[in-house]
């Protein structure tokens, strides 16, 4: 069955290809540019991998906007279970969209200051590399903003899946954990933002293969690596819905889009 025709793997496939960008932008780009506590540092690594640099800036961009298709790709999976919060899904991703688009402004402003423009030579190269900082400072809290909706989205989406027939129902439950952790993270930087860093990276005990050990020092799990994988799991809408708790645990990110599979759904 084509993926045109299996609205299952459609959405888990187009959640994956919007996932990679995101994924490029957030985690890969930051670990190879951005010095922490280091603005001379950050702007030196910026300046020699400009290109670099302006991938994450366009890779968010694209992932941002790509996940409006997959917010209609999971609404037209899902309509049939209950129409009210599929739309209500699709609206709270649609409204992060925008925080993400003007988001990016921040770093577009860093790579100005790092370039350092001919109306920029009032200021001295260390104030500009501090303004820099600052403006990727800014760029993160606006993804504590955004993390909100991150988290308030998988509610809805939550509720579809645990309520349908055709998807295992241990999805739903992990898609509201992600989802409360996505709020505990985007709160916790606004109300209390001198925890912010303990809850983020938060140690959770784990068991098993954990996807994300290359990330890791040790056996544990930090809060937010928890929402990022428990957030990925749409990924495997197009499972078969017998797969069991213990096999899926054994993916990894990569597995999960190489084993995708036909799902019997009803005709909507």
């Amino acid at each position: 069955m084509s993926s045109t025709k299996n609205p299952g793997r459609f959405a888990g496939l187009l959640y994956i290809l919007m996932s990679i960008p995101g994924f490029f932008a957030m985690m890969y780009v930051p670990s190879k540019l951005i010095v922490h506590g280091n603005a001379a540092a950050t702007a030196n690594n910026i300046a020699a991998s400009e290109t670099l640099f302006r991938l994450g800036i366009a890779a968010q961009l694209i992932g941002s906007a790509g996940f409006i298709f997959v917010a209609l790709a999971l609404y037209d999976l899902l309509k049939g279970v209950n129409r009210r919060h599929a739309s209500l899904m699709v609206l709270l991703i649609v409204v992060s969209v925008p925080i993400a688009f003007l988001n990016e402004l921040n770093s577009i402003a860093a790579l100005v200051l790092v370039r350092g423009a001919d109306f920029l030579s009032i200021f001295e190269k260390p104030q500009r590399d501090a303004l820099a900082m600052l403006f990727l400072r800014l760029h993160g809290q606006g993804f504590v903003v955004a993390e909100i909706f991150w988290g308030l989205w998988l509610f809805p989406l939550a509720l579809l899946v645990y309520r349908s027939r055709f998807l295992p129902r241990f999805l739903g439950v992990w898609l509201a954990l992600a989802g409360f952790a996505w709020v505990i993270l985007s709160l916790t930087g606004v109300l209390l933002p001198q925890y912010q860093d303990k809850v983020r990276n938060a140690k959770l005990p784990t068991r098993g293969t954990n996807p994300y050990n290359e990330m890791q020092e040790n056996n544990g799990k930090s809060l937010q690596r928890v929402a990022c994988f428990c957030t990925f799991l749409p990924s495997v809408l197009g499972q078969n819905s017998d797969i069991s708790v213990g096999r899926f645990c054994s993916f990894d990110s990569v597995k999960l889009g190489g084993r995708l599979s036909n799902i019997a759904y009803p005709d909507w």
